[in-house]
């Protein structure tokens, strides 16, 4: 989900969230002055109050107009005792800074972003399996190998400082390299997870997904949604590269993707099962050296998980 959808979301749900809570209260003050005979007199006094407020003020006399403010403050001294009384208090709201509207000094409040990360992250659960992807549920017990315990300890340490790091300092991009069902995708999401939660958007796709969106967008439908997406999101994490059907039009847009991104500084994830020879005999040269050049690799090492795992079941 793009990010600024989510934001209209959560600016949505503020609103009604303020439309509810302001609702109620008007609701009890109505009760209150059906109830209340003083309370009553006193919001009758108010209106003539500022009527005669508004004329006083364009007549200039100071005196009577500080005499109006003086009566008003009594009132609402009065007004204020009563609901007191009553057990009456001001709108609720969830958020103290912004009061609900979804702005402080003219910015974005910070419980939007949080409930934007909330939204993005539902719909993240929704085409990935990252619920059950975490660094705390990556489990190193699979890597019996010492050289591969070992490896892997070091690259579960280095997703934990990307996800951490990632919005405060450069990054980079991420070159996830080994056989299937070594955890690749798991770590991958478990980085998503974090960055989501701290307000990024997130673009996770497999290779064949995407691709195969990207082209049936461009020729069927003659849009790039899909596309753009890919390259303007705040992380991108193409899974299982290697997996799709390529042709010379997914060969220029892995290039064009690959390649945009690093020149807009814009962090991506690749998993691949591919060595980077078959990369370059399968991409191209300038796919292969633009990953070379710009992404740190890591070559998981291991058994595969998902056979273990079954086994022990």
């Amino acid at each position: 989900m793009e990010k600024r959808e989510a934001i209209a979301k959560a600016l949505e749900q503020k609103k009604e969230i303020l439309k509810k809570n302001t609702a109620e209260y008007n609701k009890k003050i109505e009760n209150l002055t059906n109830e209340n005979r003083d309370f009553a007199a006193i919001g009758d006094a108010f209106k003539a109050l500022g009527a005669k407020l508004a004329v006083t003020a364009l007549s200039g006399n100071q005196a009577a107009l500080e005499k109006i403010k003086n009566e008003m403050d009594a009132l609402s001294k009065s007004r204020d005792e009563i609901l007191k009384k009553a057990g009456v208090e001001g709108i609720k709201y969830n958020c103290e800074k912004c009061n609900d509207t979804g702005f402080q000094n003219g910015e974005i409040c910070d419980c939007v972003k949080r409930t934007a990360g909330e939204i993005m992250l539902a719909d993240l659960y929704e085409i990935s399996p990252a619920k059950e992807c975490g660094f705390s549920s990556f489990s190193l017990d699979f890597y019996t190998d010492e050289k591969a315990s070992k490896r892997m300890k070091s690259i579960l340490d280095f997703a934990k400082d990307f996800a951490a790091d990632f919005g405060k300092k450069s990054v980079g991009n991420l070159l996830f390299m080994g056989n299937t069902g070594l955890g690749k995708t798991h770590l991958s999401l478990a980085i998503a997870k974090e960055v989501v939660k701290q307000g990024f958007n997130v673009l996770y796709s497999p290779a064949y997904n995407l691709f195969s969106e990207i082209e049936t967008e461009h020729f069927s439908l003659h849009i790039n949604k899909t596309y753009e997406n890919a390259v303007n999101c705040d992380l991108l994490i193409i899974d299982d590269l290697g997996g799709e059907f390529v042709s010379p039009y997914v060969q220029s847009v892995v290039y064009n993707i690959i390649n945009t991104r690093i020149n807009m500084a814009k962090p991506t994830i690749i998993n691949t099962n591919l060595s980077m020879g078959q990369i370059e005999e399968k991409y191209s040269p300038r796919v292969s050296s633009r990953l070379i050049g710009e992404y740190t690799a890591k070559a998981f090492l291991g058994q595969d998980v998902r056979q273990l795992k079954k086994m022990k079941q």
